[in-house]
């Protein structure tokens, strides 16, 4: 097996969400992607389900948000940033196997307008935290 692909250009959380934010940016302006990382999806195999958050819901960082389910576990959504969810991916409705197939495509779950971040990781510090 491969080692997971971890994109430079996102930043992490220590659960395995990744954002549309430059790691060590500052919170965007503007809606940005919410996703599960390549790590995430890897472990949990084939994925057949998704609740994700309703769009205008309000988020708060490290707090639950929505599930993800495999042919293997449930596992918690938790969001890596406060702020207002503006849309979800509705293309998982009727394919959540997208999450695993293109994590950081067309597997994106939700976009969301933040207000600030929580603890987020650069790509390096995410690989060495999920090494071994």
């Amino acid at each position: 097996m491969t080692s997971p692909d971890i994109p430079e250009n996102l930043s992490y959380t220590s659960d395995h969400e990744w954002i549309a934010v430059e790691p060590g940016a500052e919170a965007p302006a503007g809606e940005v992607r919410v996703g599960l990382s390549s790590v995430a999806t890897e472990a949990l195999g084939e994925i057949v389900f998704v609740d994700l958050p309703a769009v205008g819901a309000a988020l708060t960082a490290g707090d639950a948000c929505g599930e993800i389910e495999s042919t293997k576990s449930v596992s918690e959504l938790v969001s890596p940033a406060n702020g207002t969810v503006v849309s979800i991916n509705e293309a998982l409705t009727d394919n959540p196997a997208l999450v695993g197939e293109d994590p950081y495509g067309e597997g994106w779950l939700f976009t969301v307008e933040v207000s600030s971040l929580g603890k987020v990781l650069d790509a390096a510090a995410y690989r060495a935290e999920n090494e071994g």
